[in-house]
C-alpha cells in the first residue's frame, strides 16, 4: 500500500509518553491470552450477500509458550471439510511476521502460509488467516500508538491504531483501528483499512464479554467485509482450563492429528 510509509512514520514520531501509555494497554490486551491451556468450541456462521448462511464447527485450543501464543483450530463439522487445521505460532519481536500454517483433508499436507494465501479466506468464511488471529488477541509485528478514549456500547474504551511494522511484506491492511473495553482490554470493534478504504469492521456488544478466572474474551462477534457485502459471526462455547494437549497440537508437522 503507498500509504504505510506516511502512516509508519506518523506511528514513530508519537512522543515517548505517549508509547509507554500504548505499551500499557496494548500489553493488557495481550495478557488475556493464557498461559496454560485454553480449549474452547468454536462456532462460524457465514452469510453471503444473498443471505446464505454457512455453519462451521470446531475446537480452539490456545496457550503462552515462553511469552508467545500458540493457537490450534480443528474443524469438527460439516463432514465436507472435518479434519481441516489451522495453527499460528507467534514469534518474537524483532521477527517480521508469525508462523501459520493449515491442513485441508482434500489436499492431504500441511501448508505454510505466506504471501498472499496468508489474506485469503479461513476455510470460506470472512476471515482471512491473519485475521483469525485476532480470536486470542495476536497482533504481533505491528506499531502503534493510543489514541483519544472512546465510547462502544456505553462503555469506556481505549482506542488503538495499530500500522503493519516496517519489516513486513505484503501486510493485510495499511491500519487497523481498536476500540478496547477499558475494564477488560477486550476489542469490541475494529476497523482494518486497505489504504484509505474501510475494508472490513469487527463488532460486537458488550453483552459477549464473559471472564475465566483472571481472563476475558467474547462469546461471540461479527466480522463483515464492507468491500464483498458479506458477514461472519463467530460464537465460543465456554472455555474448559482442564484440557491436557499433546505438545503434537501447536507442532507445525502433526497439529492437524488433534490430541
Amino acid at each position: 500500500m503507498k500509504t504505510i510509509a506516511t502512516l509508519l512514520l506518523f506511528a514513530l514520531a508519537v512522543p515517548a509518553y505517549a508509547d509507554a501509555e500504548f505499551q500499557k494497554v496494548y500489553g493488557c490486551m495481550r495478557s488475556n491470552v493464557p498461559d496454560t491451556i485454553r480449549a474452547q468450541e468454536i462456532e462460524f456462521t457465514s452469510t453471503d450477500r444473498t443471505g446464505a448462511t454457512r455453519v462451521l464447527r470446531g475446537k480452539l485450543i490456545a496457550k503462552r509458550e515462553d511469552g508467545l501464543a500458540r493457537i490450534s483450530i480443528r474443524i469438527t463439522s460439516p463432514a465436507n471439510v472435518a479434519g481441516a487445521s489451522y495453527l499460528v505460532r507467534e514469534r518474537k519481536a524483532d521477527s517480521p511476521e508469525d508462523d501459520m500454517f493449515v491442513y485441508l483433508p482434500s489436499v492431504g499436507r500441511v501448508r505454510h502460509i505466506t504471501g498472499a494465501f496468508a489474506n485469503g479466506a479461513l476455510l470460506g468464511t470472512d476471515f482471512s488467516y491473519v485475521d483469525a488471529k485476532i480470536i486470542q488477541n495476536t497482533f504481533a509485528g505491528a506499531d502503534g500508538k493510543l489514541e483519544a478514549p472512546g465510547e462502544v456500547d456505553q462503555r469506556a474504551t481505549h482506542v488503538l491504531t495499530l500500522t503493519p511494522a516496517h519489516q513486513m511484506k505484503d501486510p493485510s491492511y495499511s491500519l487497523v483501528r481498536m476500540w478496547l473495553d477499558q475494564k477488560t482490554c477486550v476489542p469490541l470493534k475494529a476497523d482494518f483499512y486497505q489504504g484509505d478504504k474501510l475494508r472490513k469492521q469487527l463488532t460486537a456488544s458488550a453483552g459477549s464479554l464473559t471472564q475465566s478466572g483472571k481472563y476475558w474474551y467474547l462469546s461471540q462477534f461479527d466480522m463483515n467485509d464492507l468491500k464483498e457485502g458479506t458477514k461472519t459471526q463467530i460464537k465460543f462455547g465456554g472455555i474448559d482450563g482442564s484440557t491436557k494437549a499433546s505438545p503434537n497440537l501447536f507442532d507445525p508437522n502433526n497439529f492437524y492429528k488433534g490430541n
